[in-house]
């Protein structure tokens, strides 16, 4: 005889061979719906180089690294995002190198410093994009491989100093008594327009080097500051000039995290006070200090 039981319960017995009751419900329930988000991260720059020494002209710094993609996120889950700071102006010394910029286990490295210091042959940092070298022909610092440029190097026979790697380009080699320019950074459409970001700074020289278009502070001639990397696009700061040696190379800019998340699936909660806004169907998370994202 047919025995009648409550619509979706089944006793185990009859499944398994046991005892009990077995809610065949939960066999079939929905996992929570993954959502594709874009993202743009950008650590913090390097500051630019600053020296008293005659024998050395400071570079700029390198732009923050940049990775641009897609990422997967699950429904109901918190991703934390970290917002790299810029590394400090040298004075008399490298510029630091910038801090780490991250979201959902994705992770980009700080921009390089600039050269500083006394001396010949004066390396710039290795970074996310390398800080500018020194004379005499100082190489530039290295970039990391799918996140920046190499640093520019310093000039071969005057005291100048080479520009900061860019997101998009190598910094340029000091030429003569010309500081050379910072790299140029990368453009981005995740806003919703086109915008440069993490440009290297320039170096110093009796001719500053310019800075990278996308944020990178200009270098300085004589004995003036170097320009800052401008912040929340990890733009390099420039290097200072060299002579008395009471210029201070420019501070790196910070870096930044931004999420196009589908506004169907956006679910407004968030730490950080991120800016908001929408681009079409897109709603739009700028993270210009570290926070926090629940799907």
């Amino acid at each position: 005889m047919f025995r009648r039981y409550p619509r979706g319960i089944i006793t185990a017995s009859l499944l398994t061979g046991t005892s009990g009751v077995y809610d065949i419900s939960e066999r079939f329930q929905t996992p929570p719906p993954a959502i594709t988000a874009s993202y743009l991260i950008i650590a913090g720059a390097g500051g630019g180089g600053s020296s008293n020494d005659f024998t050395n002209a400071p570079g700029g710094g390198g732009a923050g690294g940049l990775l641009s993609g897609s990422s997967t996120l699950t429904s109901g889950t918190t991703y934390t995002i970290t917002v790299g700071a810029g590394g400090s102006g040298g004075s008399i010394s490298y510029g630091s190198n910038g801090n780490a910029s991250s979201f959902n286990a994705i992770s980009t490295v700080g921009g390089g410093g600039g050269i500083g210091g006394s001396g010949y042959y004066l390396v710039g940092n290795a970074g996310g994009s390398g800080g500018g070298g020194g004379f005499i022909s100082g190489a530039g610092g290295a970039g990391t491989s799918g996140q920046g440029n190499n640093g520019g190097a310093g000039s071969s026979s005057n005291l100048a100093g080479g520009g900061g790697g860019g997101a998009g380009a190598v910094g340029s080699t000091a030429s003569g008594v010309n500081g050379g320019a910072g790299g140029v950074g990368s453009a981005s459409s995740i806003t919703g327009s086109s915008v440069y970001r993490a440009g290297g700074g320039g170096g110093s020289g009796d001719t500053a080097g310019a800075g990278g278009f996308g944020g990178g502070g200009a270098g300085s001639p004589f004995n003036g500051n170097g320009t800052a990397g401008t912040a929340n696009t990890g733009g390099g700061g420039g290097g200072s000039g060299w002579a008395g040696g009471s210029g201070v190379g420019g501070s790196g800019g910070s870096g930044v995290v931004i999420l196009s998340i589908p506004t169907a699936s956006y679910s407004g909660t968030t730490t950080g006070s991120p800016t908001v806004t929408t681009s079409g169907a897109n709603t739009i998370l700028q993270f210009n200090s570290s926070g926090s994202y629940t799907a």
